[in-house]
């Protein structure tokens, strides 16, 4: 089939190559000319893996093109997909106004049938919002219908979550829109979930609620095994071989973070509040997110006393391991907070590194060339990002490198015990117990 993906950022660019790589022809559409121009090139402007291979061999089997032209973009595809930001505002709802010039500049191009589909995250009822705007800007008696389509992407994971999805869910009304939508989808083996369009707005929100939710849990549960003398990890395990809970997300660190979450949680929150339902829990989820990032701070300036003229070595800028994303990544919060109070900070992050570099914070920091040479004559070591080379560090080589032996693990990634065989003083997340057998 004929897809055209208008959006060619994260979920876009995924999207449009997993769609080619099946065997759809897709255009790929953005109003950015350099992000256009670097695709062209043969450049990807994000890293996550598997992607780069899959656009290029689609680019070269003609499979996949990109332009910013959003005419050339209705006029190819059958079915037109939105994939645009949907960024937060101050008071958490979403700024929807990316949504709404698409659709217009959709409007004013259709000239025949086409199917719109709502990829981007959004609260519900804006596919209601979409199809009125279409209506408003169209020629008269042209046709089409809106379609949700929520992503469940992971970055890191992105391009198998596409091509082995856990499920695909379609909102609709239209049995020849719903036709068109699992005739795309017939090349992946996944349940499809056919539901209306308010319905699929809210799976997504939901979703990405229950697992900030989860992650939330364990820290809360990390601050108890701390004043119990317990071990969070354990605890986590214990719970989570329980098939109706599952281990996913019950890690406990120093909270969630990224381009998704945050964002999710804060519109869903002002999505029930605007429905005349608030959603305490969600509330509540947020709270302890950022009295965990408080709670870990605060033990780094106990431990340090005064952090002003202090080396400290931080291992991680993304917000998570196998990617280069920074957004909202509680890493870059956690290094603005430490070099705010005057310490001299050299960060070392496998693949974020020229990312940051574009940030604010980039002329305050050294910009290590590997894990070790950031923590070359550090007196503390915070790991905030938990990729798994950090986890398979030298500890003889890391002890015999910093100046003093202190380890602030905000992942949990080292060994406790294993630390203090090489002399060092340890603090993770909720490892009481740990902490006290080494």
């Amino acid at each position: 089939m004929k897809l055209t993906i208008i959006g060619s950022g994260y979920v876009g660019l995924t999207t449009g190559a997993c769609f080619a790589e099946v065997g759809h022809q897709v255009c790929c559409v953005d109003n950015d000319p350099r992000k256009i121009e670097s695709l062209l090139a043969g450049e990807i402007p994000i890293y996550e893996p598997g992607l780069e291979s899959v656009v290029k061999k689609n680019v070269a089997a003609r499979r996949l093109r990109f332009t910013t032209s959003t005419e050339e973009g209705v006029e190819h595809g059958e079915v037109i997909f939105i994939a645009v930001p949907t960024p937060p505002q101050p008071d958490g709802s979403v700024d929807l106004s990316f949504i709404e010039k698409v659709a217009r500049e959709i409007a004013v191009h259709l000239d025949s049938y086409r199917v719109v589909v709502d990829k981007s995250t959004v609260p519900v009822k804006t596919g209601e919002r979409v199809a009125n705007t279409i209506r408003r800007y169209a020629k008269p008696g042209v046709e089409f219908d809106v379609i949700s389509n929520p992503e469940f992407l992971r970055e890191g994971s992105a391009v198998e979550d596409l091509m082995k999805p856990d499920r695909i869910v379609i909102g609709g009304n239209s049995d020849r829109a719903l036709a068109l939508m699992q005739k795309i989808y017939e090349p992946f083996v996944a349940p499809v979930l056919v539901t209306d369009i308010n319905s699929a707005e809210l799976i997504k929100h939901a979703a990405n609620s229950f697992l900030a939710l989860k992650i939330s849990y364990a820290n809360a549960l990390s601050e108890i095994c701390e004043a119990a003398g317990a071990d969070v990890i354990k605890v986590t395990e214990g719970i989570g071989t329980d098939k109706r809970i599952g281990r996913a997300f019950l890690n406990a660190g120093l909270g969630y973070g990224g381009s998704c979450f945050p964002k999710d949680i804060a519109a869903f929150i002002a999505i029930a509040r605007q429905l005349g339902s608030p959603f305490g829990l969600l509330e509540e989820v947020q709270r302890i997110n950022d009295r965990q990032f408080k709670r870990f701070l605060d033990g780094i300036r106990e431990a340090l006393w005064v952090l002003k003229e202090k080396k400290l070595a931080v291992w991680g800028l993304s917000f998570k391991p196998n990617t280069d994303d920074v957004r909202s990544s509680v890493a870059i919060r956690l290094v603005e907070a430490i070099v705010g109070e005057g310490a001299e900070v050299a960060v070392f992050d496998p693949k974020a590194m020229e990312k940051a570099r574009e940030l604010p914070i980039a002329s305050k920091v050294r910009f290590a060339t590997s894990a070790l040479d950031a923590a070359n004559d550090a007196e503390a070591l915070v790991i905030a990002t938990e990729w798994p080379e950090f986890a398979a560090i030298d500890l003889a080589l890391l002890r015999e490198a910093m100046r003093t032996p202190l380890i602030f693990d905000g992942r949990n990634l080292i060994d406790p015990v294993a630390a203090a065989d090489f002399g060092f003083q340890y603090r993770g997340i909720g490892r009481g117990a740990a902490v006290e057998r080494s």
